[in-house]
């Protein structure tokens, strides 16, 4: 399949050749979903549920790394991590700092979840998203959970809206996936647009396989995709307090995926993919976001990360990339901040593949030069390559720009 379809839709995103995608809404065999709305927002669909329907479905979670967290994710770290078997999320509030209200809170809406699918507690992950120091109110979302519960489905599409807090539309997408053993479905839906950072978001994801795997396997495998998309993005440099990626696997296809094996590696692939799209929507969703910023740096191992993070939070440059303005001094001065103290600092740097610092030194750039760079930075995705002294280290960090816009909501974003 061509990476120019309609869910991959970034450049540097390249859809495997044994995936083909499917109806963005659509569910792997086994799975049923629903949305309803409770009244924790204003208006829309704000609580929504997930549930595997076999009985030995494995599972994985990751969690935010911020040390301020929310009641859903206390609840769900004490949960049964490998054998989740489903998930209940409301969006409108994130059930933040609310004390024993708030944890009380999250176990009802797990507990309410148990009862109406017949599964324990234990087995339901909670999830929460929206205003940080509110009372999420008991009744209201408990009752919408019993609904969601009531009016589930073989598609995610008001479960995907569900989510959604100060997003443009809903970030999902279902895959086939051609393996060796047989074909299988693999399906994700996500939320996020601002409080984004390196080391999670304010972000969900939720994913869904059919295959049959190892609970290792799926955490292997969740694990190793996180960290290369979620964990690679950044829109304001802010980490939340409640995001959480949850991955189910079913089994309902009746397709093993061995550990080790050559299924897994191409389930893997499928997964890597579906995760980075959906990072880079949650980028392009950045609350008034124009352009998205890719900065890959190479150098010394120890030095690569905290200079790629540097530039990819810097307020100078982030407003360049919205302005399309190749300002490469502001790179080369949020590099140089995060570059240890003492040691030389020489870098060559290229923006769309023109090279415009060698040694250090800015390389001659003719008006015509200029008009030509102006027309490269101009489009929806720009990409950055440095190179620091030393070898042996590589990373990258997808960014937003930063508007009017992302300042105006977030100033009236309670009021």
């Amino acid at each position: 399949m061509s990476a120019a379809t309609s869910f991959f839709r970034s450049r540097w995103i390249e859809a495997p050749e044994h995936v083909t995608e499917l109806d963005s809404h659509a569910l792997p065999a086994g799975f049923r979903a629903g949305g309803v709305a409770a009244g924790i927002k204003p208006e829309g669909l704000d609580v929504g549920v997930l549930v595997s329907d076999t009985s030995d479905t494995v599972s994985a979670a990751c969690f935010t790394t911020n040390a301020r967290v929310g009641a859903p994710v206390i609840v769900s770290r004490q949960a049964d991590l490998g054998s989740l078997r489903a998930v209940v999320a409301n969006s409108g509030c994130s059930n933040v700092g609310d004390g024993k209200r708030g944890l009380g809170t999250a176990l009802a809406m797990q507990a309410a979840a148990a009862e109406e699918l017949a599964v324990e507690p234990a087995q339901v992950g909670v999830a929460s998203t929206g205003v940080i120091g509110i009372e999420l109110p008991r009744e209201p979302v408990v009752n919408g959970v019993r609904a969601a519960c009531a009016g589930l489905g073989d598609d995610a599409a008001d479960f995907s809206a569900a989510i959604l807090t100060s997003d443009r539309g809903p970030k999902r997408a279902c895959l086939g996936v051609e393996l060796g053993g047989g074909s299988v479905r693999l399906a994700a839906q996500a939320k996020g647009a601002g409080m984004i950072q390196p080391s999670f978001a304010t972000m969900f994801c939720f994913v869904q396989t059919d295959a049959e795997l190892e609970a290792e396997t799926i955490e292997l495998l969740t694990g190793v995709c996180v960290k290369r998309s979620f964990d690679r993005i950044s829109v304001d440099g802010q980490l939340s307090t409640s995001d959480t990626v949850f991955a189910l696997a079913g089994g309902a296809s009746g397709v093993r995926v061995e550990p080790e094996s050559s299924d897994e590696l191409l389930l893997g692939q499928a997964l890597d993919t579906v995760l980075r799209q959906l990072a880079l929507e949650i980028v392009a969703d950045g609350e008034g976001c124009r352009r998205i910023g890719r900065i890959v740096v190479e150098g010394r191992p120890d030095a690569v990360e905290q200079v790629a993070r540097s530039i990819a939070n810097s307020p100078l440059v982030k407003t360049a990339l919205h302005g399309g303005d190749p300002n490469f001094g502001r790179i080369l001065q949020a590099a140089g901040q995060a570059w240890p103290p003492g040691d030389p600092f020489v870098a060559d740097l290229e923006i769309e593949g023109r090279q415009l610092v060698s040694a250090g030194d800015a390389v001659g750039l003719t008006a015509a030069d200029l008009r030509e760079l102006e027309e490269l930075v101009a489009g929806d995705e720009v990409e950055y390559m440095l190179t620091i002294p030393g070898e042996g280290g590589e990373t990258e960090v997808f960014f937003s720009d930063l508007s009017p816009e992302y300042a105006r909501f977030n100033a009236e974003y309670t009021s």
